[in-house]
């Protein structure tokens, strides 16, 4: 039986992220009220949440026996204003003995700590606590402090994630050393995220510079499946994939199929499986991709939605050099 409150640093946890199947993330609910100008999701108070508990029940219950998943993050918006979907999630994903990881604002600290919510994160492996200059307007010092302490006494381990920006680093750092002191290295790890022009984020951050495409190589988001709260599945942690846009083919809703089926069928596409095992840039020596290898891309997101237009689903089934191609990867092996 699996060690299901094992202690994860932020490399455990990205060696289950990258592994194939390993882990995937619920996204519990579109909701936060935090309501940073930079999210990358737009959540609001007022945002979609779980509207049908019964059919979410069911739906955590299909998680929990997915026998090759070892890892669930949970994340959202913020997971914690909806008490209930993550009391249950936590409660039957653990019965299965998978790994917990959060990704949480720590806005239930701001006037204190709930019992519920320590009891929460005691069965966590890992917590993902976000802070930085647009997080402090709604969650101030005392709070972020509280809830690092909090989260480091319920066992699990410390992330904290803050922007890639020196000021945002350097706030971060302080804010840190007066949670734990000067060695707060001992008690937490800091984990730099770039900033992501989606969503609200859009208005806030520039786009980063570009690269070529024949220069992209595997997308390792395409190991760990998204499962939304209301049954739609996606191929990646994409933000806006999440959210409905971008390519149909990556995503597919559980309703008359099952959960399993759902996962199924994106990971049997073999335009996914070979950008997940190879990545665009070699992809672009496919006669359909060929101009995309000199064009500048600002993310492989950008690459991977524009190649998939050139590439439908019903051709990628049929087409011979992507199936040799996918062939020879699995002949060859990791």
């Amino acid at each position: 039986m699996r060690e299901t409150t094992k202690r994860l640093k932020f490399a455990q946890v990205e060696e289950f992220r990258r592994g194939f199947l390993r882990s995937v993330l619920l996204f519990l609910t579109d909701r936060c009220p935090v309501g940073c100008s930079h999210c990358s999701v737009d959540s609001r108070p007022n945002s979609p949440s779980i509207d049908n508990f019964s059919e979410f029940d069911e739906l955590v219950d299909a998680i929990a026996a997915l026998t090759e998943v070892e890892l669930v993050g949970i994340s959202g918006g913020e997971p914690f204003v909806e008490r209930r979907g993550l009391k249950t999630s936590v409660a039957k994903l653990r019965r299965a003995n998978k790994l917990i990881v959060l990704y949480t604002s720590g806005i239930w600290a701001t006037r204190g700590v709930p019992p519920w919510v320590e009891e929460i994160l005691a069965e966590t492996s890992a917590v993902f606590l976000s802070t930085d200059a647009f997080h402090s307007a709604k969650i101030g010092k005392e709070a972020f402090v509280r809830a690092a302490r909090t989260v480091s006494a319920q066992g699990p381990g410390l992330i904290v994630q803050v922007v890639d920006q020196a000021a945002m680093v350097d706030d971060a750092t302080n804010l840190l050393a007066a949670a734990f002191g000067q060695y707060w290295e001992e008690y937490a790890e800091l984990h730099r995220v770039p900033p992501l022009p989606y969503g609200r984020g859009e208005g806030v951050f520039s786009r980063s510079s570009s690269t070529r495409g024949s220069q992209f190589g595997p997308c390792t988001a395409l190991a760990a499946p998204v499962i939304r709260y209301d049954g739609v599945v996606t191929a990646c942690c994409n933000e806006q994939i999440i959210t409905g846009h971008g390519p149909d083919r990556l995503r597919r809703r559980v309703g008359s199929d099952s959960l399993d089926a759902a996962m199924a069928s994106i990971t049997a596409d073999p335009f996914l499986q070979a950008m997940r095992a190879v990545g665009p840039g070699p992809l672009t020596a496919h006669p359909r991709l060929a101009s995309l290898a000199t064009e500048h891309f600002h993310n492989i997101c950008d690459l991977c939605w524009k190649a998939s237009d050139r590439f439908p689903l019903a051709d990628s089934l049929s087409d011979p050099a992507l199936n040799h191609l996918l062939m020879v990867v699995r002949d060859v092996g990791p």
